[in-house]
């Protein structure tokens, strides 16, 4: 397995690229705000041809780069349609403005082979096996992404901005809940086994079984002060 990751953009937002072996087909996940040119880099040094682009969520943290990398490429994106819209509309996903000299130029919309993620859904991209599970809170249409566990390797979990090292997705955006939040928390992220690596949008990777032991808001899923982690 390979899995090559790298932070991009104003927010640090985390693209990786998942592919069973250097050289061979390879799936990107959450290209967002000037990730271009790592996917480039990335593709380059591990001589990997891309097949398809997945998000875990619409924020443009996440998704600023499909279009370009969709389009050179020449490949599909899925994205849950309760966060589609977000791709042509970024600005009423956030409930505010982007900032132009922050963001620079963007190019909003959608690829031209645009699918859509439904909770349950088991993708075979690139060789990989992908496990969406829904997990509204952060926006009503975030996703996970899980791997299965194979020979020396751990179930992986790319949990978008649901679960980060020692916190959790901010709920203060439009279409953000606290309490759908901590209701996925529960449904998708305690249920796995303690050594699934969690590969978040933000900040480094962790452990199911390291949040499980430190993280607040899965030691005890109650009320808790408005996170502010991520986009």
């Amino acid at each position: 397995m390979l899995i090559a990751g790298f932070p991009a953009g104003a927010w640090g937002t985390n693209c990786y690229l998942v592919a069973p072996a250097a050289g061979e087909e390879c799936v990107i996940i959450d290209p967002g705000h000037e990730a271009t040119q790592g996917v480039e880099e990335t593709l380059k040094k591990h001589r990997l041809k891309p097949v398809a682009v997945v998000l875990t969520h619409g924020h443009i943290d996440h998704v600023a780069s499909v279009v370009p990398v969709c389009g050179a490429k020449d490949v599909p994106a899925w994205i849950h349609p309760e966060d589609r819209f977000m791709l042509s509309d970024p600005e009423k996903a956030l409930g505010r403005s982007l900032g132009a000299q922050l963001m620079g130029e963007l190019t909003v919309g959608e690829p031209d082979d645009l699918k859509e993620l439904h909770d349950g859904a088991e993708l075979q991209l690139a060789g990989l096996d992908l496990t969406v599970s829904h997990a509204p809170g952060h926006t009503r249409g975030s996703v996970t992404f899980r791997l299965p566990e194979a020979a020396d390797i751990p179930q992986i979990l790319f949990s978008g901005d649901l679960l980060f090292a020692g916190s959790v997705g901010r709920t203060d955006f439009p279409g953000g809940s606290h309490d759908e939040l901590l209701a996925s928390l529960a449904r998708v992220c305690l249920p796995l086994e303690d050594s699934t690596v969690v590969l978040s949008g933000h900040g480094p990777q962790t452990t199911i079984g390291q949040e499980r032991a430190t993280n607040p808001y899965l030691r005890d899923l109650g009320a808790a002060p408005a996170p502010r982690r991520g986009m």
